[in-house]
C-alpha cells in the first residue's frame, strides 16, 4: 500500500514523466521535467527504492560533502507535486529520473499505484530521439497515444509501432491497462548534434506541453539558452563545409516536406496559436522554433564514423519512435 501522508488533495493532476537515458537525446526530455520542477518550485514527495530498479555498476553513486560530512545520492526516480496558480489552478505530478535497468514491470506498476493514489487524470510522457533534422529549424514535436479517442480529440497520431522499445513505450503501456488517458511527446534532435544540452528542444517540449494541458508554463532562460546555442552550432557548422553542405541538404528535404502542410487548415491553426501566444495565454512566451541560453557545452558535430553507424542502424530499423535510433522516428 502507498501512503501519501503530507501530500494535499491534488486539483486535476495530470502526471508529467521524463528518464534519462535511451529516450532522451540532448537530455531534452529530462531537462523539460527539471524546468517544470525547478520553476514552480516542486516539493518532492516519494523516490523509488534504487536497490529495485537500478545497476549500480551502470548507474554509479556520487559522493559529495554537506560542510564536513561525506553523503551519497543514488541513481533513482523521484515523483514531486507542484501547484500552478491561475485562473483555473491545477496540480502537476513530475516524474523524474533514469530509465531502470531492471523490473520494469514493478517499476511501472508502482508509477500507477501513485496515479491511482494521487487521482491522476492524464499522464504525459516526454521523450526525445535522434533524427535527420536540421538545427536551423524549428523542433519538430510529435504527439502520440493509443487511444484513437484521445488522437481525434487532442489532434495527435495515434501510435501503431511494433519494435523494441525503451522504459516510455513500458509505462505507457502500463498506463492503458490501468485505464490512465496517456500521451507521449516527443522532439526530434539533429543527430549531427546529439551532444546535451539541447535547450532548443526543451523548450519545444514545453511549449508543445503547454498547449496539450492548457497551461502557461514560464519560459525563463531557455529562450535565450536556445538562441545561443542555434549561433553556437552554427558557427561549428560554418567551420565544417562538409557538415554545412548536409545542413542545407536537411533543410531542403524538410522544406519540401512540409510544403502540402502550408494548407489553409494548416494556417489558420498557426494563427490560433499565434494569438493565444500574444494574448498571455498558454503558450505565449516563445515559438516552437525554440529560440532562446548560454552555449553551455560545444556540440559535437557528427563525422563520417558517426554517420556509417547511423546509416547502418537506419537500415535495421523502420523509423519508429519507439526506437530512438531510427532517422524518422517521432515518437512512441
Amino acid at each position: 500500500m502507498i501512503e501519501l501522508a503530507g501530500v494535499p488533495e491534488l486539483i486535476d493532476p495530470v502526471m508529467v514523466a521524463a528518464f534519462e537515458g535511451w529516450n532522451d537525446a540532448g537530455d531534452a526530455a529530462s531537462a523539460a521535467v527539471a524546468h517544470l520542477d525547478r520553476e514552480w518550485k516542486g516539493e518532492v514527495f516519494a523516490a523509488l527504492d534504487a536497490e529495485d530498479y537500478y545497476d549500480f555498476q551502470v548507474n554509479r553513486p556520487t559522493v559529495w560533502l554537506d560542510g564536513g560530512t561525506r553523503k551519497i545520492t543514488w541513481p533513482t526516480t523521484r515523483l514531486s507535486v507542484v501547484r500552478v496558480q491561475g485562473p483555473t489552478p491545477r496540480d502537476l505530478v513530475l516524474v523524474r529520473g533514469i530509465e531502470p535497468s531492471m523490473r520494469w514491470r514493478s517499476f511501472c506498476n508502482e508509477l500507477m499505484g501513485f496515479a491511482h493514489e494521487l487521482g491522476v487524470e492524464m499522464v504525459v510522457i516526454l521523450g526525445a530521439l535522434l533524427g535527420d533534422t536540421p538545427h536551423t529549424r524549428p523542433v519538430p514535436v510529435t504527439g502520440v497515444t493509443s487511444d484513437p479517442d484521445l488522437a481525434r480529440t487532442l489532434n495527435l497520431e495515434e501510435s501503431r509501432y511494433e519494435g523494441p522499445t525503451g522504459i516510455v513505450g513500458i509505462l505507457q503501456e502500463a498506463c492503458i491497462h490501468a485505464g490512465i488517458p496517456t500521451v507521449s511527446l516527443w522532439a526530434a534532435v539533429p543527430h549531427y548534434v546529439s551532444q546535451p544540452p539541447n535547450p532548443k528542444a526543451t523548450l519545444a517540449l514545453l511549449n508543445r506541453l503547454e498547449d496539450l494541458i492548457d497551461l502557461r508554463i514560464p519560459p525563463g532562460e531557455l529562450p535565450e539558452d536556445a538562441r545561443a546555442w542555434q549561433l553556437g552550432v552554427d558557427q561549428l557548422a560554418a567551420e565544417d563545409s562538409e557538415v554545412a553542405e548536409y545542413v542545407q541538404t536537411l533543410e531542403e528535404a524538410r522544406d519540401t516536406a512540409e510544403l502540402p502542410e502550408a494548407s489553409g487548415e494548416a494556417i489558420a491553426r498557426e494563427f490560433e496559436r499565434y494569438l493565444r501566444r500574444r494574448d498571455g495565454q498558454p503558450g505565449s512566451h516563445a515559438t516552437e522554433s525554440g529560440e532562446g541560453g548560454p552555449f553551455l557545452r560545444g556540440p559535437q558535430l557528427a563525422r563520417d564514423d558517426d554517420r556509417a553507424e547511423r546509416d547502418d542502424r537506419a537500415e535495421r530499423d523502420d523509423g519508429d519512435p519507439e526506437h530512438p535510433g531510427g532517422p524518422e522516428e517521432s515518437g512512441q
